[in-house]
């Protein structure tokens, strides 16, 4: 056993945490939990200060777990040249795509740069953003080589797929497994050693192409069968028939079905994302990926289905988009959290104001309408009341928060465009999108 892999195994080793977003910040509270010292860093100085003062900007991390972890063993900086004083560099950053929908490796890129100039002998580097089979091997090593360094022997290298799922109540950072890949048996035993004093159970695989393969097929699992319900939406909408209905049908089968729901898109930082990354490095090798984009496309296309379906609605009743008041209910992109990243709420938005609609949004879980790169609205959440649903020409249930009175909005909304099937069976003032 190396003696870095020995550090970890007795817990004398340092973290230094990259990116301190919704990846990063959680996995620093856990080595911090389990006693080891924590640096984290991140370019942002908001976030450093709110640790420094032990406050949390998540919704779904407490400020109290923060205040006890920077009180004890966890601090932040912007200054990257103190990643020399830490054992253990996990890298946390955003890998999203351009506007040609291929794979933007620029934080990982930027940050690994700013990196290597401290790195020393003795360290580990572990990649857990999201990316296309190869990354580590073809981007991280050869910058770290090139500062004479011998992978494996001087620096270990390790791709270790992020898991996390704001929000879910079943499972935390510490229960969900973890896969880990080495680009050397050295590297995998010290990237075993990292995660397993923290995590329950580690799962090692071959190589660090096989773990960022592991992690596209987790989330094009997800994005393809989503599309395929999306697309059985569409198809039973037209004859009549509740989809959701037949989806928890078909659930009650023991075996051989999951049951995944439609909506009016895909969101988050992974599956509307992840199979592009996949689809742009299979043809390199000639390959086409065609249904994986099929779904890619099916996906996509929900918040123009659902604004033909708010069209139509309004239509009905002798009203146009142009102008209309709609109220847009929910703009993260999943319930009950307020995770804001690819939300198709957020593309539904932008179809709705190019109509001529004029939007407003509901969302106790986003106060504010966020700063976005490529999204802006000059929002605040209103709030949803008998007297305030009056006033919209149009609500549209968009992200199904329980924290909202479903009841009390249908009462008291005069339509509902409804993409979450929150309401079942036949309502005069319920459209199902």
């Amino acid at each position: 056993m190396s003696s870095l892999a020995n550090d970890l195994k007795v817990k004398k080793a340092v973290i230094g945490i990259v990116g301190l977003g919704y990846v990063g910040l959680p996995l620093a509270l856990r080595f911090s939990e389990e006693n080891f010292s924590v640096v984290g860093f991140d370019i942002d100085e908001t976030k450093v200060t709110k640790i420094k003062a032990g406050e949390s900007y998540i919704e779904h991390i407490s400020s109290a777990s923060v205040k006890q972890a920077s009180s004890k063993n966890f601090t932040a900086t912007t200054n990257f040249a103190e990643i020399a004083k830490v054992d253990a560099i996990i890298l946390c950053v955003p890998t999203p795509l351009n506007k040609y929908r291929e794979p933007d490796l620029s934080f990982v890129l930027n940050t690994m740069d700013s990196l290597v100039p401290y790195l020393r002998k003795g360290q580990v580097v572990s990649l857990e953003s999201t990316t296309y089979p190869g990354t580590t091997e073809e981007e991280l090593r050869p910058r770290i080589e090139a500062r004479g360094f011998t992978v494996g022997k001087d620096v270990f290298l390790v791709f270790s797929p992020e898991r996390e799922d704001p929000g879910n109540p079943h499972f935390n950072t510490k229960t969900i497994p973890k896969v880990v890949g080495g680009s050397t048996p050295a590297c995998l035993e010290v990237g075993v050693e990292l995660y397993g004093g923290v995590i329950d159970k580690v799962v090692p695989v071959s190589s660090t192409k096989a773990a960022e393969m592991t992690k596209l097929l987790e989330n094009i699992h997800r994005a393809v069968n989503i599309g395929l319900v999306n697309e059985m939406k569409i198809v039973a909408d037209k004859m009549g028939i509740d989809i959701h209905e037949v989806i928890d049908a078909a659930a009650t089968k023991p075996f051989g079905f999951v049951a995944y729901r439609p909506g009016p898109g895909i969101g988050g930082h992974c599956i509307p994302i992840d199979p592009f990354y996949l689809t742009w490095k299979a043809r390199e090798f000639g390959v086409h990926t065609r249904f994986i984009e099929l779904a890619g496309e099916i996906n996509n296309s929900m918040p123009a289905y659902v604004m033909k379906k708010i069209a139509l609605a309004l239509n009905d009743r002798l009203k146009s988009v142009k102008a209309a008041k709609v109220l847009v209910l929910g703009i993260s992109y999943k319930k009950n959290i307020d995770d804001m990243r690819e939300s198709p709420s957020v593309f539904l938005m932008e179809r709705l104001r190019d109509n001529g609609a004029n939007i407003s949004y509901a969302d106790p879980h986003v106060p504010v309408f966020p700063k976005m790169r490529e999204h802006k609205f000059e929002l605040s959440s209103v709030d949803v009341t008998a007297a305030t649903l009056k006033e919209y020409d149009c609500v549209v249930v968009a992200t199904d928060h329980d924290v909202f009175d479903y009841d009390m909005i249908q009462k008291n909304a005069k339509l509902i465009v409804d993409t979450r099937g929150k309401y079942r069976g036949h309502h005069d003032n319920v459209v199902h999108a």
